[in-house]
């Protein structure tokens, strides 16, 4: 299925992974990508584009994910707007509660997820 009309947020430091994400999802589902390297520059795309769908690291420079979340959240359209975390970091209790308080339903472990699973999450997010 293609989604030509949707727009996805890749927040994402890692350059290679960031490229890779936005070409999958490009490419599966027609989607509109909009890529950023931190949650500063990846705030300020959000507020501008209003992606359907972010996928969030939460490890980066300049703006880590939870305080772009914080900020996010803050606005008016982010309060309701569908955010996939991805992480390094194993699922921490204290992180993933933070999450949840946040709006935030998918926590993604990237050393245990490929590329079709976050298509489908992001598939999920779209027809929901």
């Amino acid at each position: 299925m293609q989604y030509k009309n949707k727009k996805v947020l890749v927040i994402e430091d890692e350059g290679p992974l960031r490229e890779i994400l936005g070409e999958e999802l490009e490419e599966k589902l027609g989607v509109q990508i909009f890529k950023a390297k931190n949650g500063k520059v990846g705030l300020e795309m959000a507020i501008k584009e209003h992606p359907d769908v972010i996928l969030l690291d939460l490890v980066m420079p300049t703006m880590d994910g939870m305080t772009m979340l914080d900020e996010l959240r803050k606005d008016e359209w982010g309060k309701g707007t569908h955010v996939l975390i991805l992480t390094n970091l194993e699922h921490d209790g204290e992180k993933t509660i933070d999450a949840l308080e946040h709006g935030v339903y998918e926590y993604i472990v990237k050393t245990r997820w490929s590329l079709a699973d976050v298509v489908k999450r992001v598939t999920e997010k779209l027809e929901g």
